[in-house]
């Protein structure tokens, strides 16, 4: 059973700590590798407190030692990510290697997108500290996006990170004032902006942003975006051209709530899981979509149901279905709140399931197919990610193999026994 959050009843956490736990050297051994993290949390928490002036039972910061045994714990991450104000990843090797701090950073960029889709306002909500230093070089793509100014938490705590002004004695009130200054940066984030909170996600299904474990495929990490949709010049008979501009890619079914088209935000959903999007049209991707070649990446499209009155464009809906390429899945938005859509939609949603078949639910659960259930724009930024993990799934087991090349082949070595060489005796001048 999924939990359900209500805002004015159950108020998030101030902050996210998100950290990769520390494995024990040795099992035997009683030390809690996790107690400086689980300081540094406490000395925060105690400051957001102060500085925030949060009303007495309100928790300041959430971390996953917190979690009492007996609950189902994805669920209560998935409602700490889902309610809180600013998330706080601590950067170090292992955070970065760890599947389940990319599947935090995950759904709280989700969170991000959502709300900067329905405010219309970039938001910076991801506030990172250093527990130990990494090399700008060896961040994943996500986090060298992340602009963050550390030089006011102090040169010792940039040069050692909080693990080391933490444990040596002489960096001692080098820790209180990156400790200090960090809960000021969150309480001026979590009080400037009021990220929106959302029903938590899905928390097993979800996937790190740090990358997918084929990072070296050769289809470069890419997920291909095609619009399928009208452009105002070429409208159906009575469609309105309020949700449409001068290409496919500028279709926007949810405005006025969003204010970019529809196809912007999925590919940075797409990027929130680690991949790249290319974002096409019909002409753009063709080869993509009905060429004979071997996959070369997965596909999302994104279906206009006003795209079922136009042949020009139900046609390559109908060729799709006939294809082959379950690396390659559609979704069909619809906005419940355009009343020209909700009175045709019997009809529309008829005409795409007669040339789509099967196509619409390939690879989910029929129950699950996003054509059925794509009415919000909450709702696509929920089944964008799924969708498109799905597809890259199915993508891997289809594409084509590139094995490293054969080295020459060598006769394999045999022992032998010694080998003996003739000795040459030379002559010497008058020994004839």
């Amino acid at each position: 059973m999924r939990l359900q959050v209500s805002d004015a009843t159950q108020p998030g956490p101030y902050f996210f700590l998100s950290y990769a736990h520390t494995p024990r050297h040795d099992a035997d051994d009683r030390h809690d590798p996790d107690q400086w993290v689980e300081k540094l949390f406490t000395d925060l928490c105690r400051h957001v407190m102060v500085l925030s002036g949060l009303e007495h039972g309100t928790l300041p910061g959430f971390m996953d030692r917190e979690l009492k045994s007996g609950g189902y714990w994805p669920d209560r991450l998935a409602e700490g990510l889902a309610t809180c104000r600013v998330f706080v990843p601590l950067y170090s090797r292992r955070y970065f290697e760890s599947e389940q701090c990319g599947k935090e950073w995950t759904a709280f960029s989700g969170r991000i997108q959502y709300h900067r889709a329905r405010k219309w306002e970039q938001v910076e909500t991801i506030i990172p500290a250093i527990w130990v230093p990494v090399p700008s070089e060896d961040l994943p793509d996500v986090a060298r996006s992340i602009q963050f100014n550390h030089a006011s938490l102090g040169s010792r705590y940039i040069e050692h990170g909080f693990y080391g002004i933490m444990k040596l004695r002489q960096y001692r009130s080098a820790y209180h004032m990156a400790v200090y200054n960090l809960a000021r940066r969150i309480v001026e984030v979590g009080q400037s902006t009021q990220l929106t909170p959302i029903e938590p996600p899905d928390y097993d299904s979800l996937r790190s942003a740090f990358g997918y474990p084929d990072s070296n495929s050769r289809s470069g990490h890419r997920v291909r975006i095609t619009v399928i949709a009208p452009d105002i010049h070429n409208l159906p008979e009575g469609r309105t051209p309020y949700h449409y501009g001068l290409t496919a890619q500028e279709w926007n079914p949810y405005r006025p709530d969003i204010g970019k088209p529809l196809a912007g935000y999925a590919a940075d959903l797409v990027r929130t899981l680690g991949f790249r999007a290319d974002v096409g049209s019909l002409d753009d991707h063709y080869d993509h979509l009905f060429g004979d070649e071997p996959p070369t990446s997965p596909g999302l499209v994104l279906v206009d149901t006003w795209a079922a009155m136009s042949e020009k464009l139900l046609e390559p809906l109908r060729r799709l279905a006939q294809a082959d390429k379950p690396w390659i899945s559609v979704i069909i938005p619809r906005n419940e709140n355009d009343p020209q859509t909700t009175q045709a939609e019997y009809r529309l949603r008829t005409l795409l399931q007669t040339a789509l078949g099967d196509k619409l639910a390939e690879g989910l659960p029929l129950q699950r197919s996003p054509a059925n259930d794509i009415a919000t724009f909450e709702r696509f930024c929920r089944a964008v990610p799924e969708v498109t993990r799905s597809v890259v799934s199915r993508y891997l087991r289809h594409a084509p193999t590139y094995p490293p090349e054969a080295r020459p082949f060598m006769e394999r070595p045999r022992l032998q026994g010694p080998k003996f060489f003739p000795i040459e005796t030379t002559r010497r001048p008058g020994n004839e």
